[in-house]
């Protein structure tokens, strides 16, 4: 399923990162602690998270992370968004919780 198909699904914003909206959503992973997603993370997930430093956007393109959801109604640093931007990963948004946001992007995925 292709991010942008995610965003109207989940009725997502898109922040920053529109080169990348076209990416495959594989899966998702939910963490907030950087070197977890490091170890555990898959290409081609979503990645929903509070985080909203720009070491989210260094993690994302290390493990080859097609889009970043950021929960809770939070919105990522100045910084963040360009570096977001210039890597063409999507930075999302959302109000709802991780724990929620990832139960509606589990239940779409299953649905392929």
């Amino acid at each position: 399923m292709k991010i942008n198909d995610i965003i109207t699904a989940l009725n997502l914003t898109l922040i920053s990162g529109k080169g990348g909206i076209s990416n495959e959503i594989t899966g998702g992973y939910v963490s907030d602690l950087l070197s977890d997603v490091i170890g555990s993370a898959s290409e081609g997930n979503a990645w929903i998270t509070i985080q909203t430093h720009n070491n989210i956007i260094a993690v994302a393109s290390l493990k080859e992370i097609s889009a970043i959801i950021i929960a809770k109604g939070l919105q990522p640093a100045e910084e963040t968004i360009r570096k977001s931007e210039s890597e063409n990963i999507p930075l999302l948004s959302t109000s709802e919780s991780a724990f929620t946001i990832s139960g509606r992007l589990f239940e779409l995925l299953k649905k392929e």
